[in-house]
Order: structure tokens, then C-alpha cells, then sequence
């Protein structure tokens, strides 16, 4: 079963310092537009393929999608997790949540923030 967690423990993660992987799995396309700085981009269906290539079994690594209703970020973390990832949580409340917070995006539909952490795609 996969962990949820909150924006504020998140947060915590993110300040705690400790390296981990924030994975956007939303389609590409939406990545470009607009995502939480430093994510990277996994797209759900993409999982299979490309999660060897970009994340290791032993890493801390948080998904996330576009909000609480949806359920991509659920399955893509299942997804780890039968593929042989340890240490997966799911933030369920994404992007949407994560915006209504004023928190640092990055896209094209942002300029740079000022807000930095520690995670495997810096």
C-alpha cells in the first residue's frame, strides 16, 4: 500500500535536506507548462520504460500529479513499488495543492524562484 503524504510533510522533506527524487507524472506536455521546481518529469505511462534510467530502488521518491482527484500519482507509485522501489509516497494533494500554497513552480509558464532544496534532479 502506498503512503500519502501532505504538503506540510513535504515540506518537511524538502527542508530536512535530505536527497530525494519529486516526480511529476503528468503528461510531458503539462511538465513544460508547469511543475514544482525541481521535479522530475515520469509520466505515468511511461513508468515501465524510463524509471530505471532516471531513479534507483533504494531512493526516497515522491510522486505527484495535478490534485487530490486525481489518481495518477497513486498508480504511477504503485507502480514503483511492484517495479521494485523501496521508499515511494505519494503527495496527493499535487500541483494544485502545491500552488495554492504560493509555493516555487517552474515551466514555462514561470520565471525563476528563490526557493531551493535538496533532490536528485538539481
Amino acid at each position: 500500500m502506498v503512503r500519502k503524504i501532505t504538503r506540510d510533510e513535504l515540506m518537511n522533506i524538502v527542508s530536512s535536506g535530505i536527497r530525494f527524487a519529486l516526480v511529476d507524472v503528468l503528461p510531458e506536455d503539462h511538465f513544460k507548462n508547469e511543475h514544482i521546481k525541481g521535479a522530475l518529469s515520469l509520466p505515468v505511462g511511461k513508468i515501465e520504460k524510463k524509471a530505471e534510467g532516471m531513479l534507483k530502488k533504494d531512493d526516497l521518491i515522491v510522486t505527484y500529479c495535478a490534485n487530490f482527484d486525481c489518481q495518477a500519482s497513486t498508480l504511477a507509485a504503485e507502480k514503483l513499488m511492484s517495479l521494485g522501489y523501496k521508499n515511494v509516497l505519494d503527495y496527493k494533494g499535487g500541483l494544485q495543492d502545491y500552488k495554492e500554497a504560493n509555493l516555487p513552480l517552474e515551466g514555462s509558464m514561470h520565471e525563476g524562484s528563490s526557493m531551493t532544496h535538496t533532490c536528485l534532479s538539481c
